[in-house]
């Protein structure tokens, strides 16, 4: 499933706005595709006309109802909305925003659904870095300054990649309990240079240089000293 909406309000129109060479809706299209690990792939929007788009490119278009089109709507109603029209053992959301996943993650990422029984799975990106909460360390101590490749890491959901098994998502959800984080939790990690969420102009830049640098072939350099 590929979340959609034609509006968002951070980055106008991101889903069909250009990145690099392609409009941003094309590369979870192209990256589902490429791996051919779906038994189908749906484009979950409200928008007939993306729709259009989807099925022009080969894969499902599942219309959103309007009420869902909303930037109120969250993860939680929309897929709900989508498993109650499906019958699937899993459903994995694959993000439009982020747009750097390579097809050997996502191949991984379905690996691990498959070979696991979880109820959900959350993709993460790990930080070795010091980090505070509510103005208290959370994974180093204030005594003494350690080396950053010590530290204990952070996890960092990046809502890349997602996974629901549908039975527990439905139950929960029916039950008033929010089946987002349900169940018997996993979590798979992400290189951090697929780990970008574009929720920003700034966002959008770094994506761009990315995709860009993806491009270049080019040997080390170093100072003569």
């Amino acid at each position: 499933m590929i979340p959609a909406r034609l509006g968002s309000q951070r980055i106008p129109k991101k889903n069909i706005r250009y990145l690099g060479d392609k409009p941003l809706i094309m590369y979870p299209i192209d990256l589902c595709l490429q791996t051919n690990v779906f038994e189908s792939i749906w484009v979950n929007t409200e928008s007939a006309e993306l729709g259009k788009v989807a099925e022009d490119r080969g894969v499902k278009f599942h219309k959103r109802p309007e009420e869902l089109a909303r930037s109120t709507a969250t993860n939680r109603d929309f897929t709900y909305e989508f498993l109650k029209e499906h019958d699937c053992d899993y459903v994995v959301m694959v993000n439009t925003t982020s747009p750097l996943l390579r097809p050997s993650t996502l191949i991984s990422f379905v690996e691990y659904v498959n070979n696991n029984d979880y109820d959900t799975i959350l993709s993460v990106v790990e930080e070795k870095e010091e980090g505070f909460f509510r103005n208290e360390p959370i994974n180093f101590t204030l005594d003494k300054k350690i080396n950053n490749q010590l530290l204990e890491p952070i996890e960092l959901i990046v809502w890349a990649l997602t996974a629901w098994k549908r039975e527990t998502f439905i139950r929960m959800n029916e039950m008033g309990i929010s089946p987002v984080f349900g169940g018997k939790l996993g979590k798979f990690k992400i290189p951090k240079d697929e780990a970008c969420d574009l929720d920003t102009e700034d966002d959008w830049r770094i994506a761009e240089g990315f995709i860009a640098s993806r491009s270049i072939k080019a040997d080390n350099r170093y100072l003569e000293l």
